[in-house]
C-alpha cells in the first residue's frame, strides 16, 4: 500500500525538503490575504513535519492523512516536541467531522496523488466543507511542464550508507499523468532489505484546477509559482505552482 512501507523512512528521505519554504509560504499567504487565521486543517499531512512547525507557531492544528503508518510516525513528533495536534485517519475524498475551520492547506504534492478529475471535484468540495464562510484554502501541485521535462521517463537514484533507492518516473496515459516506480534497499545491521512501492500521480492544468474551485465554493485568490506570492509566467519552466482560494459568502 502507498507510503505504508515508506513511512518508517520518509523523513530521511526527505531531510532536504524545503519544509521551511511552506510555513513561510503559508504566513506569508496569510499576512497578503488580511485574514485572522487561527485553525487549520492540513489535508494530507504525512508525518506531520508542516503540521507540526505550525502548531508550534500557534495555530490549532488539526493534520488528515488516509496513512496510518504516517500518521504513527507524526503522533509520535507531535509528542516528542509537546505541541497539540488533533490527527485524523481519512481519505480526502470521504472528508467528514471537520468543520468552521479558518484555513486548509494542502502541500507537497498531496493534491498530485488525486488523479481522477471527479475526485478532484470531490476533494475541493470536502475542502470547502470543512471551512467557514471566507477561510482560505491553498495547495501546490506540480506544473504540467516539470512533469512533462523533468520527470516522466526519468530515472532516479540516491545511494547512501543506510538506504538507497531506485526510482523510475513512467509517463501515463495523458498530460501530466505520472507513474512512479521506487525500489528501496534499508540496512538492517548487516544486510539490506528491499521493499517496492507503485505511486500515480497527475496534475492537471490551471484552467482545469480553476474551474474545479469554482464549482465547490471557492473565489480563485492567486496563483503563484514556486514559494512566491508574485504572479508570474508560472506555466513557463515552473516546477510547483501554488493556488489560494477564498471559500465564498453564501
Amino acid at each position: 500500500m502507498t507510503y505504508e512501507q515508506m513511512a518508517y523512512y520518509y523523513d530521511q528521505l526527505m531531510e532536504d525538503a524545503p519544509y521551511d519554504d511552506w510555513i513561510d509560504f503559508t504566513g506569508q499567504t496569510i499576512r497578503s490575504c488580511g485574514k485572522d487565521i487561527d485553525s487549520i486543517v492540513d489535508l494530507g499531512c504525512g508525518t506531520g513535519q508542516i503540521t507540526t512547525r505550525l502548531s508550534q507557531l500557534g495555530y490549532r492544528m488539526t493534520g488528515v492523512d488516509n496513512s496510518g503508518a504516517m500518521l504513527s510516525v507524526a503522533e509520535q513528533r507531535a509528542s516528542q516536541i509537546d505541541v497539540p495536534v488533533q490527527w485524523l485517519q481519512q481519505d480526502l475524498r470521504e472528508l467528514n467531522g471537520i468543520v468552521d475551520q479558518d484555513m486548509a492547506i494542502s502541500f507537497c504534492d498531496v493534491i498530485n496523488y488525486i488523479t481522477k478529475e471527479e475526485d478532484v471535484y470531490t476533494v475541493f468540495e470536502n475542502a470547502a466543507s470543512v471551512l467557514k464562510q471566507g477561510g482560505l484554502f491553498v495547495f501546490d501541485v506540480h506544473s504540467l511542464f516539470h512533469v512533462e521535462h523533468h520527470l516522466v521517463n526519468q530515472t532516479f537514484a540516491v545511494v547512501s550508507d543506510d538506504i538507497s533507492y531506485i526510482w523510475f518516473c513512467q509517463e501515463g496515459d495523458g498530460p501530466g499523468d505520472m507513474y512512479h516506480d521506487l525500489t528501496f534497499f534499508v540496512r538492517d545491521q548487516e544486510q539490506f532489505n528491499r521493499f517496492d512501492e507503485w505511486h500515480h500521480q497527475r496534475t492537471f492544468s490551471i484552467d482545469f484546477y480553476n474551474q474545479a474551485l469554482k464549482q465547490a465554493g471557492f473565489d480563485i485568490q492567486s496563483v503563484s509559482a514556486d514559494f512566491s506570492l508574485h504572479p508570474n509566467d508560472h506555466e513557463n519552466e515552473a516546477e510547483r505552482l501554488f493556488i489560494t482560494a477564498v471559500k465564498r459568502s453564501e
